[in-house]
C-alpha cells in the first residue's frame, strides 16, 4: 500500500474486528433514557397505544440505514466522510462534511445538557438544591468527562461499550421494570388512532431523525476496523440488531409512561420527572443509570466529530481540537439552560433541521455506494487528499433534497413556503429530503452513466 493509501486507509493489522464488537458498540450507544423522551415524543403526535409502539418499532428500524452505510468501511477501511468524497467530489465533499460535523457537535450539546439536568438531579437527591453556581460546575464537569474519552482507542472503546451494555443495558432494563406497573392501562388502550397521514407519518418521521438518520454519518467510523472478508450481512444484523433492541424498548417505556407521568412531554427537565415515579431508594441509582447510558452516545459522537475535523482538512492538534470542541458543547448547553429553558421543544426543532440535511446525505451516499461503488469500487484518486474535483451530482442531489425538505418545514423560526396543510404542524420534511434526494441521485447517476456509455462508444466507432 502507497503512503499516500495508508493515510486514507486502515492497514490490515488494525482490521481484525468482528460483528459482534459493532453489536456492543450501538447497542451502549442507544442505551440512554432519551429513549424515555422518544416515547413520549410519539404520543405527542395523537397516536394510538397500537400506533405509538408501530411507530418507535419503525424508527428503531432505521438503524439499518447505519448499517448500510458501514458495509462501505468494512470494505475499504476508511472513514465515512472520506468515503463521502467519491459521491461529492472532494471540495464538493466539504459542504456536507460540515454539516455532519455539525450534527455531532449538536448531539454532543444535547448528551451534556441531559447529563448537566441529570446530574443536578441526582445532586438534589443528596441534599444539594439547583443554583445558577451548581448548574455551572455540572455543566463543566460532564462535559470534561466527555472530553478525556477522546483518548479512547479503538480496542478501549471496544471494551467500554462492551462493559456498557451489560452494566447500564441491565440497570435499565430495572428501572423500566419499576416503573410499567404504573401505567394506567385503560386509559391507554382508550387513545384513539391518530391520521395516519398527518400524525404517524410526522412521528415516524421526527425519530428516525433521531435515531437511524441522526447515526447514519457514522457508520463506516467504526465498521472499518471490521476484518475485509466479514459477511456484510453480518454487519448490517450487529448494527441494526444493536441499535433497535436498547431502543425500542427503552422507548416503549417511554410511550407507558405518558399514562402515569403525563407532565413528561412538557418537562423542561423530563429526567427528573421521571424520578418523582420511582421509590425514593431507587432514585440516586436511576440518575446513576441515566448517567451511564449518556457517556457511551457522548463517546461516538465526539469521536466521529474529531474525525470529521480531520476530513475537513482541518488538521490540528488533539488539544485545540478538544478546546475547539468544549467551547460549542459548553456554548449550547448554556443558551438551553440559562435563556431558552425550553429543552424538549429546542430538541425538537434540532432532531428536525438537522435530520433533514443528514437524511439528505445519507440518501445521496446510498445511493452512490448501491448504484456505482459496489460496482466500480472507491478509486483513491477521488478519496486522495490531493482530489480537486466537485462531483455535481451528488452535490446537486444534497442541496435539492434539502431544499424539498425546508419547503415543507415549519419551525418558531423558519417556515417554508409549502409547511400548510398537512405538512404546517408535521415534520415530514425528514422522509421527504432522504426521498427526493434519493429520486434526484438516482437520475442523475444514470445520465452520467449514459453520458459514458456514449463516449466509450464514440471512441470505438473511431
Amino acid at each position: 500500500m502507497s503512503k499516500s493509501s495508508s493515510s486514507i486507509f486502515l492497514s490490515p493489522s488494525e482490521r481484525s474486528g468482528k460483528p459482534k464488537e459493532l453489536f456492543f458498540i450501538w447497542f451502549a450507544s442507544n442505551i440512554g433514557i432519551l429513549g424515555v423522551v422518544y416515547g413520549t415524543m410519539i404520543v405527542g403526535f395523537g397516536l394510538s397505544f397500537f400506533q405509538s409502539l408501530l411507530a418507535a418499532m419503525l424508527g428503531s428500524l432505521s438503524f439499518i440505514l447505519v448499517g448500510l452505510t458501514s458495509i462501505s468501511g468494512k470494505n475499504t477501511g476508511a472513514n465515512m466522510l472520506t468515503l463521502s468524497r467519491a459521491a461529492f467530489g472532494r471540495k464538493g465533499n466539504y459542504f456536507p462534511t460540515f454539516m455532519v460535523w455539525m450534527s455531532f457537535v449538536g448531539w454532543l450539546a444535547v448528551n451534556v445538557i441531559t447529563g448537566t439536568l441529570t446530574l443536578l438531579s441526582l445532586l438534589n437527591v443528596w441534599g444539594l438544591n439547583t443554583t445558577s453556581l451548581l448548574t455551572v460546575v455540572s455543566l463543566f464537569a460532564f462535559s470534561l468527562l466527555v472530553l478525556l474519552s477522546n483518548l479512547f482507542s479503538q480496542k478501549v472503546l471496544v471494551k467500554a461499550q462492551t462493559l456498557f451494555t451489560y452494566v447500564f443495558g441491565l440497570l435499565t432494563l430495572f428501572v423500566i421494570a419499576l416503573l410499567i406497573p404504573k401505567t394506567n392501562w385503560q386509559a391507554l388502550f382508550q387513545i384513539n388512532n391518530g391520521d395516519w397521514l398527518t400524525s404517524f407519518l410526522p412521528a415516524v418521521s421526527i425519530i428516525i431523525a433521531g435515531t437511524g438518520i441522526g447515526w447514519v454519518g457514522a457508520g463506516a467510523d467504526y465498521s472499518r476496523y471490521q476484518h475485509p472478508k466479514t459477511s456484510s450481512r453480518s454487519v448490517v444484523m450487529s448494527v441494526t440488531l444493536g441499535a433497535f433492541f436498547p431502543l425500542f424498548i427503552i422507548m416503549s417505556a417511554g410511550i407507558l409512561m405518558t399514562t402515569s407521568v403525563p407532565s413528561l412531554g412538557t418537562a423542561d427537565n423530563p429526567i427528573n420527572v421521571i424520578s418523582q415515579s420511582l421509590p425514593s431508594w431507587m432514585t440516586a441509582l436511576y440518575f446513576l443509570t441515566a448517567l451511564g447510558g449518556l457517556i457511551p452516545q457522548c463517546i461516538l459522537s465526539l469521536k466521529s466529530a474529531r474525525t470529521n475535523l480531520q476530513t475537513l482538512d482541518i488538521h490540528v492538534k488533539d488539544s485545540t481540537a478538544i478546546f475547539i470542541h468544549a467551547i460549542i458543547i459548553i456554548a449550547l448547553p448554556v443558551y438551553v439552560l440559562f435563556f431558552s429553558e425550553n429543552f424538549l421543544g429546542d430538541f425538537q426543532i434540532f432532531l428536525g433541521l438537522v435530520g433533514i440535511g443528514l437524511a439528505s446525505w445519507g440518501a445521496t451516499f446510498l445511493v452512490d455506494f448501491a448504484l456505482v461503488r459496489r460496482k466500480f469500487g472507491y478509486d483513491l484518486k477521488l478519496l486522495s487528499n490531493k482530489a480537486e474535483v466537485i462531483n455535481p451530482a451528488g452535490l446537486l442531489s444534497w442541496l435539492i433534497g434539502i431544499a424539498a425538505g425546508l419547503a415543507f418545514t415549519n419551525t418558531s423560526f423558519f417556515t417554508g413556503p409549502f409547511a400548510r396543510g398537512i405538512f404546517e404542524d408535521s415534520s415530514l420534511g425528514v422522509l421527504l429530503a432522504f426521498i427526493v434526494s434519493g429520486v434526484v441521485q438516482v437520475v442523475l447517476v444514470n445520465v452520467q452513466s449514459s453520458k459514458s456509455r456514449g463516449v466509450e462508444s464514440g471512441k470505438m466507432a473511431k
